[in-house]
């Protein structure tokens, strides 16, 4: 065995806990870094170099140590398990928002509601039938035109909110190919860090940002290739490969009365839609599907439409069957425009008293039964009124549900990232104990050298000179 051996072996020491303080000192660095996770020193002994000979001269000691590299302390199941619960919760947090938004718009149970106009109006008719005359006539009018200002102005606000979340997934997706760009390119330079023996631990927290924001986006998955690569894949199919990353668009109605489903589809297989049934995405188109699919802005939209058929079929039912002042026989008293949705479409056909029907047949000129019966329209069990009661009763129940499982993934979301975060997340105590012992360590091994170098100086310059 040399004797300068030990210096080797004193040297390999300071090497290593050098190279741990400075593992120590980034991890320090990056404490509050979002996504960054904490790293430690890899590090095994040297064994003895090899004799030659018959026989060994001295007894075989190690070499010292060798630092075999930077170990990233994340945990690829919880990695997993925090997408699957971005997932979920990007899903049913979208769908729930935008079911909140419309229910919020409609303003039910309140006085600005639909249900409220509809009984004023119902009032309206009842007063009209109890003092007949020219001031409750007008009450009627009025309240009919303010009535069905109030279904159309539901109705539009409803569909904006459609328009607006049907141009939020084209952004969306549009977000969504540019970050699967990066982390395509992210993929290529981890692999040939890698490849080359270089680390690669930032890049890869990198990576999982975005392939967290893909999650939470598109419901994504992912899987960890053998090269080091992360393969992304949407509905079974490759989003992102290697270092190539592929582009989602969307196609469909651009408003809610146009009807159709909006679908999401590869941008160069257009004619293949992508079942997203995850991620933020997912839940918005969702939420943007046809009312018989169980879109709830297409339901909001339909329930306006079937109040406002419902409305003229049933007033005008009743009023076609009296008898004006002049003894005619009454016309229509609400018009649907054809073409249009029946909600936007919905007009007042009389203009004074003199066109109102009140009187039945025969009854005489100052009768008012037909008025009264519309009045009772209010309380019929099939009418406008409890045409919209109905929807309005569902729609609620659906709403709640969406918000307790939107509730439910965001819980499992928050657990999911805090047993991510507990194994990953730098400890500033921990790494200040880290630092102590490798700065304890680095001591001893510039001791140990230090006891070496007087050796060797006691064996090369004072051999000989004792007694002299």
């Amino acid at each position: 065995m040399s004797t300068f051996e030990g210096l080797q072996r004193a040297a390999s020491g300071l090497a290593a806990a050098r190279a741990g303080m400075n593992v120590t000192g980034q991890n320090i660095a990056n404490e509050r870094t979002p996504g960054y996770t904490r790293q430690r020193l890899e590090q095994a002994a040297t064994p003895p170099a090899g004799q030659t000979g018959r026989w060994a001269a001295d007894v075989a000691i190690g070499g010292g140590t060798t630092v075999t590299g930077v170990a990233r302390l994340g945990d690829g199941l919880l990695d997993a398990r925090v997408r699957d619960a971005l997932s979920a919760s990007g899903f049913w947090g979208a769908r729930a928002a935008a079911a909140g938004r419309a229910e919020a718009a409609m303003g039910e149970p309140t006085e600005t509601g639909l249900a409220a106009g509809l009984d004023r109006f119902w009032a309206a008719w009842s007063d009209l039938a109890n003092t007949p005359g020219g001031a409750a006539a007008e009450v009627v009018l009025t309240g009919a035109h303010t009535l069905a200002d109030q279904i159309s102005a539901g109705y539009r606000t409803v569909a904006r909110q459609w328009s607006d979340l049907r141009a939020q997934v084209d952004g969306d997706l549009a977000d969504v190919n540019a970050t699967a760009s990066r982390l395509a390119a992210l993929n290529g330079q981890i692999r040939s860090a890698l490849q080359s023996g270089r680390g690669a631990n930032e890049l890869i927290d990198q990576r999982d940002i975005l392939a967290q924001q893909l999650s939470t986006a598109v419901g994504a998955t992912a899987t960890l290739a053998a090269d080091g690569t992360l393969t992304v894949r949407v509905d079974g199919n490759a989003l992102v490969s290697g270092d190539r990353s592929r582009e989602l668009v969307a196609s469909g109605p651009r408003d809610v009365a146009d009807g159709g489903a909006v679908t999401v589809a590869w941008a160069d297989r257009p004619d293949v839609a992508v079942a997203l049934t995850g991620g933020e995405i997912g839940g918005a188109l969702s939420v943007l599907a046809p009312a018989g699919n169980g879109g709830a802005l297409a339901r909001v939209a339909a329930a306006y439409d079937d109040t406002a058929r419902a409305l003229a079929s049933s007033v005008n039912e009743l009023h076609r069957s009296g008898r004006t002042t002049a003894g005619e026989a009454g016309g229509d008293f609400f018009a649907l425009e054809p073409g249009r949705p029946a909600a936007l479409a919905l007009r007042v056909v009389p203009t004074g008293l003199d066109d109102l029907a009140l009187a039945a047949p025969g009854a005489g000129a100052l009768d008012t039964t037909i008025a009264d019966r519309i009045g009772s329209l209010g309380a019929a069990e099939s009418g406008p009124s409890s045409t919209w009661a109905t929807f309005v009763t569902g729609f609620g129940v659906a709403v709640a549900g969406d918000v307790q499982r939107a509730d439910v993934a965001d819980t499992g979301a928050v657990a999911a990232v805090s047993a991510q975060q507990a194994n990953a997340s730098v400890d500033a105590d921990e790494e200040t104990i880290n630092l102590l012992t490798y700065q304890t360590a680095y001591q001893a091994a510039a001791r140990v050298l230090t006891a070496v170098d007087e050796a060797l100086d006691v064996l090369i310059n004072r051999t000989g000179l004792v007694g002299r």
